[in-house]
């Protein structure tokens, strides 16, 4: 899932490709199931359900699936998801925040504080993370849709903050508030995104050498094992 567990692109392969896969539609159909029914059934009406879909379609979710999750929305009128966020502090002192998307706050939060404090972190109150971050607009473009150099007016002319492009996509900042505006200015010219997110960027980092980096990477896997999670955001920075 494109935008989804950033901790600088750390992953590490387990044999679980399929386990992952199957993970990684699980949130995605949650997401559009969420959308489809906080807002119109027609993704061209609701920029939350489009690009929900279109991050689908990015991480080869069949058709068949994406449909069955937008009908979800319309089946069961009892299926009341929340996002909520939570912030704490994992090993060696990383500030880290989580998104999730759950039907059962309780439930939700007792998970995540159980993770926390088996990996000696502790769960904070909302705020106590995320002033070490910056929360803005992210759009990401498949480098293989525009040129660069294309991007980059498009981008300014839609009324982004920042362009950048690296070897596989272009990605787009813009605030919290512009984000589905410049993408629609966007969307007049491209048609495929990788992701349309609101993310959150370390304002400072973490150091973490060597010795102490699975640990890390570990308590970041566990949330992101758990089902009600839907993103999660680090200020983490691996020693190469």
């Amino acid at each position: 899932m494109a935008g989804h567990s950033h901790w600088a692109g750390i992953k590490h392969k387990k044999g679980k490709a399929d386990k992952q896969r199957s993970r990684i539609f699980s949130k995605l159909s949650k997401e559009i199931t969420v959308a489809a029914k906080l807002g119109d059934k027609d993704p061209t009406m609701n920029p939350r359900l489009r690009s929900a879909i279109q991050a689908a379609r990015s991480a080869n979710m069949p058709k068949d699936n994406i449909e069955r999750a937008i009908d979800k929305s319309s089946i069961n009128n009892e299926l009341n998801f929340e996002n909520l966020r939570y912030e704490g502090f994992g090993p060696e002192k990383v500030a880290v925040i989580v998104e999730t998307l759950t039907d059962n706050k309780n439930r939700t939060a007792s998970k995540i504080r159980t993770i926390f404090q088996k990996a000696g972190g502790n769960l904070g109150t909302q705020g106590s993370a995320s002033h070490n971050f910056n929360q803005i607009g992210i759009i990401k473009i498949d480098k293989k849709e525009v040129l660069d150099e294309r991007i980059f007016e498009l981008a300014t002319e839609a009324g982004a903050d920042e362009c950048k492009s690296d070897e596989d996509f272009h990605e787009i900042q813009c605030s919290v508030d512009e984000i589905y505006n410049v993408k629609k200015e966007l969307e007049k010219e491209i048609n495929n995104f990788i992701s349309t997110e609101i993310e959150w960027l370390p304002l400072n980092s973490v150091e973490i050498s060597k010795e102490k980096s699975q640990d890390i990477i570990n308590f970041l896997e566990s949330l992101e094992e758990d089902d009600d999670v839907q993103n999660i955001y680090s200020n983490a920075k691996f020693a190469k």
